[in-house]
This record gives structure tokens, sequence and C-alpha cells, in this order.
């Protein structure tokens, strides 16, 4: 595609030095970026947004889906090696509501133009829990991990019955596998919480998680106990060695005694500071703030910059961070998507106020369009509720996601969007 920047050579420092600009000299630089020379008005650091199918899923005349569900949960990262970034992406099919089959990986050299055919991730697949349960994984996150040059993928064990998401899940919580350079796999693993508090469920699935200079991870929990029905989040610092992610510290909880809670916590770090955004179940989203990652603001819900609230429905939100410039990634309730299930189509994007902490309206775009009828056919529309967002190069970043169309045989194309900066990460 025209847009795609050249293949670039970067080395684990270089890739470090981009990475994790967003929490250190971008904080003397952003404010000055912030705002245009004339009337105040906000230098918006996105040059364009390209879309781009990655696997084909809807029907079409010269195309015919093969029946198998759209490949689903893809969430990229890129890897620098000697001969250029290499994209890395998990992927799962999907054939019915929560049901997925084993996670797959695919890869990409040439910045996401094309992938290779999925190929099952060891350990990751299924195998007999009791009676005629079985026990699987899914919203798996790769991310690589720069210090010992791997790609961690995480995400967390589920339960299925009969061909469906088993309603009477027992005890859940994260598990992963890490792939080293010469693409070895360790043997998948239980990310270990003694905690009580998450005696039911505690989770990290779908989110993004932040790798801090010394090589610890900032992982987001989800976790819930048997004595109430809601969630609550936190955050936890981890140790990585490559093979073995081991709880170092445990943070400060956020709760929200509605319905479910709150759910599928994602963390960034902008300015000197760290972010968490926050799935909830009362038509509202939630973010938080912390200078540690560990000890959390109140939950303050998303709204806009005039005050009125971001009206979303029970669906995750991701963060998009450019030393230029914070983003958030999400659906919303819209006119032309008023019967559309969680409004879950399009899919937008808006820049932060820092200070305030809300969404500045005048900067929303759609990523991906609402392709149907929102309000007549709505059963009909693609949902575009679980997608992950990561960057590829300095100049560009990348928002994937999977169509579920649920009342269409599970049909949908898996795709790509590119997000070009008018100047590179830092």
């Amino acid at each position: 595609m025209s847009n795609t920047a050249p293949p670039l050579r970067l080395d684990r420092r270089e890739f470090l030095s981009i990475s994790g600009a967003v929490g250190a000299g971008a904080v003397f630089a952003t404010m000055s970026r912030c705002l245009a020379r004339d009337a105040g008005k906000l230098d918006d650091p996105i040059e364009r947004v390209t879309r781009s199918i990655i696997f084909p899923g809807r029907p079409r005349d010269d195309f015919k889906p093969d029946g198998k569900g759209v490949w689903f949960h893809p969430r990229a990262c890129v890897v620098p090696t000697s001969d250029g970034p290499l994209g890395f992406m998990t992927v799962q099919r999907a054939t019915g509501s929560d049901y997925f089959h084993p996670v797959c990986w695919t890869t990409s050299d040439d910045l996401g133009k094309t992938w290779s055919e999925p190929r099952p991730v060891p350990g990751m697949g299924r195998e007999a829990y009791r009676d005629a349960i079985e026990a699987g994984v899914c919203d798996v996150v790769p991310e690589y991990h720069a210090p010992t040059d791997t790609v961690l993928a995480m995400g967390h064990n589920v339960f299925y019955t009969q061909g469906r998401f088993f309603r009477d899940q027992p005890p859940r919580w994260p598990v992963y596998s890490a792939r080293d350079a010469a693409g070895n796999w360790t043997p998948l693993a239980r990310l270990e919480w003694n905690d009580p508090r998450g005696s039911q469920i505690y989770t990290c699935g779908c989110s993004q998680r932040v790798t801090l200079a010394d090589g610890d991870l900032l992982i987001a929990l989800s976790f819930g106990s048997t004595d109430r029905p809601d969630r609550r989040v936190t955050s936890v610092r981890c140790a990585f060695d490559g093979r073995k992610v081991t709880i170092k510290q445990t943070g400060s909880t956020l709760e929200l005694r509605k319905k479910r809670g709150l759910l599928e916590p994602s963390l960034t770090q902008f300015e000197g500071r760290f972010w968490m955004t926050i799935r909830a179940e009362d038509d509202r989203a939630y973010v938080a703030v912390s200078d540690d990652g560990l000890q959390w603001s109140p939950q303050k819900a998303w709204t806009w910059d005039d005050g009125s609230p971001l009206v979303t429905s029970t669906t995750q939100q991701h963060w998009l961070a450019h030393a230029d410039g914070l983003f958030l990634v999400y659906v919303r309730k819209a006119e032309n998507n008023a019967k559309v299930f969680r409004w879950r189509s399009p899919l937008f994007l808006a820049r932060v106020d820092t200070r305030r902490m809300c969404l500045l309206r005048e900067t929303e775009r759609v990523v991906f369009p609402l392709v149907g009828d929102g309000v007549k056919k709505p059963k009909h529309v693609a949902l575009m509720g679980n997608f992950h967002v990561n960057h590829a190069t300095p100049r560009e970043s990348w928002i994937t996601v999977g169509e579920n169309l649920s009342n269409d045989g599970y049909a949908g194309d898996t795709l790509l969007a590119r997000v070009r900066w008018k100047r590179p990460n830092r």
C-alpha cells in the first residue's frame, strides 16, 4: 500500500527508545506540539487512517467463506529482527457466542500487507477438563518484550461444553506462553495470584500491558470472588525473565457495584503517568490515572470536553499513545447504530485531554465504519467490539479487529487500520 513505510532495521535498544518515548522525553515536548500556532486549534498529529483486509471472511461475488468461522481476536505486535520488523499476531476462530477455537499465530514480513497461514500456538488448544467440559484459552494479547527478545502471549483459561460456552465457569485465571527469537514456545503457564478476592476469576484478557524501563511488566487485572457479583480492578507489577511471569506487587483497588462491575482494563504510559481505561455495564466507561502504576485515582466516567458522557455499552476500550498525543479507541451510541448490539459499530478514536481526563469531541474520527443498516437491519451489521492497538513503526500504528456477523454464520473480515503519524513517535 502507498502509505506503508519502507522496512526499518531496528535492534532491541532502538526499539526500547521508541516504545518507551511516550513516558520519557515526550513529557516536555508534547504540550508545545499540542496547540497550533493560530487560533489555539489542536494540531492533529494523525496524517491519515487507511484500512485493509487481513483475512477475508465476508461473502462476496468472488469469495465464499469456508464456514469455519471468522478469524477473531486479532491482536498484533511488531518484533525487531535483523531482516526488518516482523509483524506477529494471534488469532482464533469464532463460531458461536464466546465460543472460540484454538489460539493461532501468524506473521507478516511486509508490515502487514500479507500474513502467513495461521498456525496453532502450542498449549493454547483444547483439553478435557471433566465430564463433557473442555478447557481452552481465549482473549490472548501478544506483546514484544525487548529485554528478553521474546513475544509474551497472555490470555486466560475458558471452559466449553457441547460446542458452546459453559455458563457455570470453573475458576479462571491468566495463562501465558513466551516465544523466543528461534520460534520456540514455553509451556503454557498460569499467572499465580494468591489473593482470595480473585477466587472465582482474575484475568487480564484483552488488556494492553506496559513494559517498564527495568523490564518489569505492569498488568491490569479484573477480579471477582464467589461472594459478590461484581468484579473489581487493580494492577500488578511483575518480573519476567523470558519464561516465567511472577507478581511482585499488587496495586490499589477500584470498584463499581453495578451489574458485573469493572471489566477488561487496559493500561498505557503517557507524560510520566500511567493510564487505565475500564469497561463497565452502566452505559459508561471509566478512566483512572496513577503516578507509579499501582496507586490509582478514583475512576472517572469518560466524558466529552463539554461534560456530556461517553455513552457506551459493556465494551472494551484501548489506548493509542503517541509522543504528540494520547488517544482512546472505543465504540459508542450514535444515530446510525441505535439498534446494533452494544453499539459495537462503528469503531471510533478521539484524543484525550490529559489535564481534564476527557475526550475532545472535535478530534473524533471513524476507524472502521458501520457497514449495513444499524437501524432497520441491525442484526446484519458486523460487530467490532473486540479489537487491539499496537505500534508498528515510529510513523505507523495499527488497529486490528475481527468482524462478527453472528446472525450470518459467524462470517466477517479480519481488518487492519493503519494510523499514519505526521511526525515519528519518540
